[in-house]
């Protein structure tokens, strides 16, 4: 049995590793120089290979794909991938935040490691190989020596959604799949930064600095953290975990209304009672600097949002000023680009896929990882989905073929 692997990112990876490891001759493609660019750049801050909550609230974290994907991340929970990454000599451990990381901290000695049990297993990978669909049933690649036809007993497909396209992941398989019927979901940018119009004095001043120890709150949700200025807008770990409501309300609405905690820590009666001494000879800034703890960027956060609701902020009465602090308004107005997103939303219909994860319409072909319509937060939640939909495609084409 032949089997091609198209993409050489975390889902077709571990696709190629449970085939291998039953047995089937398998051929892993990838249309970029090397394997697991994405997943490279993933470990550039610190791999975070999963989470440790208990596996309901994981599963929760998947909103409305949680169905979906239940029985593939329990097939294949975090416990299972902290054990995998042990036995290629890459333990783990839990930060302070919950999440899993390898102690090296790095993706490359992982995806070195993985590589070469993947070859001792006797997969090959084949690099510089662009699918561009089928001809006559074969499968079609571009290759620096011409097009090629390959013939598979299956095909699992892990060709990523459409962020840092420049790592091999382009959404360019959208089009090879809608042609052959299958519902897709319209590629979106998740987990990304948003657009503000900040003022020139502003932007140019706090450009790349962050707001620490924030809290972000949209739709009911607040989420306690960290989030960076941009020269377009806010982007950040924060900002992240609500994207996808906010994404949702700027396509609704045209634009969604953020709210900022600067001191999260302090209650607004305590904060009003700071913000009632006296002032004295000390500017301002100085005075909130000093009295409310905050930092430049958060002051400038203030009198950018007071600029644009015509407020004179040394004007306002403590309890007043207090309340803008605990709620600072920041209007969005777009997403960031999707090549600027650290992971896609929208892809193939999990009604177009049986419960092996193959194509109702197209028999003998397998999909997995982040083409498939789901998307979760940052903090170990889509590296564990594409390994765990890996594993379910691998297994799913290996019950179809000996069925």
């Amino acid at each position: 049995m032949s089997i091609a692997v198209i993409g050489a990112g975390p889902a077709g990876l571990m696709a190629a590793e449970v085939l291998a490891q039953a047995g089937a001759q398998v051929t892993i493609y990838d249309a970029m120089p090397s394997a697991g660019r994405k997943f490279l750049m993933a470990g550039r801050g610190g791999l975070n290979l999963t989470h440790s909550e208990p596996l309901p609230k994981f599963l929760a974290r998947y909103r409305e794909a949680m169905p979906d994907l239940k029985a593939a991340v329990e097939a294949f929970p975090p416990q299972a991938l902290r054990d995998w990454s042990e036995a290629l000599g890459q333990p783990t451990f839990i930060g302070s935040s919950g999440r899993v990381f390898p102690k090296a901290f790095k993706a490359s000695p992982l995806l070195r490691a993985w590589l070469r049990r993947l070859d001792g297993a006797g997969a090959r990978l084949l690099l510089r190989h662009r699918w561009t669909g089928w001809d006559d049933g074969r499968l079609l690649f571009q290759t620096p020596a011409g097009q090629r036809t390959v013939e598979a007993s299956a095909t699992i497909l892990a060709l990523g959604g459409a962020s840092w396209p420049r790592l091999g992941s382009d959404g360019a398989w959208v089009d090879v799949l809608a042609a052959k019927g299958v519902k897709i979901s319209p590629l979106r940018p998740a987990n990304s930064g948003f657009t503000v119009a900040w003022s020139d004095i502003f932007r140019n001043r706090f450009e790349g600095q962050p707001l620490k120890g924030v809290a972000l709150s949209f739709g009911g949700q607040t989420v306690r953290g960290e989030a960076i200025v941009t020269r377009t807008g806010i982007e950040g770990g924060a900002i992240y975990a609500l994207s996808a409501d906010l994404r949702e309300a700027i396509l609704r609405d045209c634009e969604a209304t953020l709210h900022i905690t600067l001191r999260p820590d302090l209650g607004l009666d305590e904060l009003t009672t700071k913000l009632s001494m006296p002032k004295g000879k000390q500017s301002f800034s100085n005075f909130l600097r000093k009295t409310a703890n905050l930092s430049p960027v958060a002051i400038g956060l203030l009198q950018e949002a007071a600029k644009i609701s015509d407020l004179s902020l040394p004007s306002q009465s403590p309890a007043d000023l207090a309340r803008l602090i605990k709620a600072v308004p920041v209007r969005l107005t777009g997403s960031a680009p999707i090549a600027r997103a650290i992971s896609t939303a929208g892809g193939v219909a999990f009604d177009e896929l049986d419960d092996n994860f193959m194509f109702r319409r197209l028999p003998s072909v397998f999909a997995a990882g982040e083409m498939l319509d789901w998307e979760a937060p940052t903090g170990g939640y889509l590296l564990q989905a594409s390994f765990a939909t890996g594993a379910a495609a691998g297994k799913g084409a290996m019950r179809w073929l000996n069925a």
